[in-house]
């Protein structure tokens, strides 16, 4: 991850430091405070953020893996390397990853977009 990645996670982690033990992605206030994140929660926060952004495409979570596998593949990331960070048993499930995806198209778009507006931190309470 770059430094402008890390800057917008540190305070999150910063945060997650103060919380109970347990999953990172957890809630962080109210009463389940400290409780995993649940899937379908991160579905939605995810679209309502994606709606915000002027996203006009459906998005789902796991699209990001997708991008990120093609993001290391450009990069040069040899295909084991990238198995084992998606947590794949089979090579074959890493391939399909990879197929079919105009990987520089995809990559060309990510590079373009303007930086968030907003950083990651925003709306943490202290």
């Amino acid at each position: 991850m770059d430094d402008w990645g890390w800057d917008q996670l540190r305070p999150w982690l910063d945060r997650r430091l103060t919380l109970p033990a347990g999953s990172l992605f957890c809630v962080i206030d109210g009463p389940t405070r400290g409780r995993p994140w649940t899937a379908p929660a991160v579905r939605l926060q995810l679209r309502r953020l994606a709606v915000e952004a002027g996203v006009r495409r459906r998005f789902a979570p796991h699209q990001l893996r997708h991008a990120h596998a093609v993001e290391m593949a450009r990069d040069g990331v040899p295909l084991n390397v990238i198995q084992r960070q998606l947590g794949h048993a089979n090579l074959r499930v890493t391939t399909v990853y990879l197929q079919g995806i105009d990987s520089a198209e995809i990559i060309n778009a990510i590079h373009a977009r303007m930086a968030p507006m907003m950083p990651a931190s925003a709306g943490l309470r202290s």
